[in-house]
Formats: structure tokens, sequence, C-alpha cells
């Protein structure tokens, strides 16, 4: 169980947490709850967001469930060091679609004493690793893996199966493009897609 650590005793250290999992199984919940218990507070914060990310709103990080909170969106992970200087917490939401730079980032904003909260997905949609999210997850103090359902089979779902046919690594979608799958269900459908294909 993740035991969070709210308060920078130590004014030379930060530390990373990253939130990860699938589509639908609350990274962005998970991310807005802990920056607005920051707001409360009275710490500075401020939330990036990849410029990629315009699914509900350009300039607010928002939930599944429409929880949203004010962003910054940003083409590069180097653009955060610049616009991060004068704050206590920093926010990064789909941390997978930022260059690999993000990773350098967030370990100079925890070497600042700064709380860095990292959200993204940790495979793509063929079940491999996703962008920078493991180096993320290596180097971070706090990992934590949140869960969606199934949607065949009401296990715990990890996987994030697209339903369209593309082969983009990024592609932006709702439940008419992606569903959350367990294991079984995921390897069952790409083996039935690999079988179609052949």
């Amino acid at each position: 169980m993740f035991l969070e650590n709210t308060f920078n005793h130590n004014k030379k250290s930060g530390w990373i947490e990253v939130i990860c999992g699938s589509m639908f199984s609350g990274k962005t919940e998970e991310l807005i709850r802990r920056l607005k218990r920051a707001e409360f507070a009275k710490q500075r914060v401020e939330i990036f967001k990849p410029t990629v990310d315009t699914r509900y709103a350009e300039r607010e990080v928002v939930s599944h469930n429409q929880n949203s909170i004010t962003s910054t969106p940003v083409e590069y992970s180097s653009a955060i060091l610049l616009l991060a200087d004068d704050c206590d917490v920093v926010g990064i939401d789909e941390a997978q679609f930022f260059d690999d730079g993000i990773v350098d980032v967030a370990n100079q904003l925890a070497n600042q004493g700064k709380r860095v909260i990292v959200a993204g997905l940790d495979m793509d949609f063929k079940g491999r690793p996703f962008g920078p999210m493991p180096n993320l997850m290596a180097t971070a103090e706090y990992v934590t893996k949140v869960h969606a359902i199934c949607v065949r089979t009401g296990n715990l779902a990890n996987y994030s199966h697209r339903k369209i046919d593309s082969d983009r690594l990024v592609e932006l979608g709702e439940t008419s493009e992606y569903e959350p799958l367990s294991r079984v269900a995921f390897w069952e459908e790409y083996n039935k897609h690999k079988v179609e294909n052949v």
C-alpha cells in the first residue's frame, strides 16, 4: 500500500511518485486527488501535460470521470524545468507521450527538493512497456499501479486493448477506441488478431 509522504521535512530532499496502469484505471483521477490535497495544504503546485493530449480540454488535466485541474501543456519535457521553478509540487500527466528527457527532468526537479507526481500508461496497446515510463518507475521512490476492470472477464485489467484498426503508437481515444482487458482476455484477442492477419 502506498504511504503518501506529504511534507518535505528536508528542503534538499525531494522525491518522485509514479502512478501507472492501463486506460480507465484511474491514473489521472489519483493524480488530481494528490495535487488537490497539496493545493489545499497551501503548497505551490504546477501541473503539466503533453500538447498532444487534447481529448477533453486544451489547458486542463481531465479524468474519465470529468474531474479536472488546470494545467500547462508543453511540447518538450525540458520546458517543464523552466516553468516549474517556483513551486513545491510538480504534477505530470500522460508521461508516456513525453520524450525520454522526462526522466532527467523528473530527477532534476526531485533533486531540487520538489515532490514530483507522474501519471502514465505503463504499457502500449501491444502490451509493451511504453516510452519513458519504465525508467520513470525505476527511478521513483514510490510507484502505485492502479487497475481497471476487464470488460470481458470482470477480473483486474492491466492491458489497454485498441479496438480500431491502427498501428500508430499514439492514437488518442476513449471507450469507442479502447477497452481494458485482463491478461487472459488481452492475449486471446492478440492471438486471434495474429491468426486473422496470416
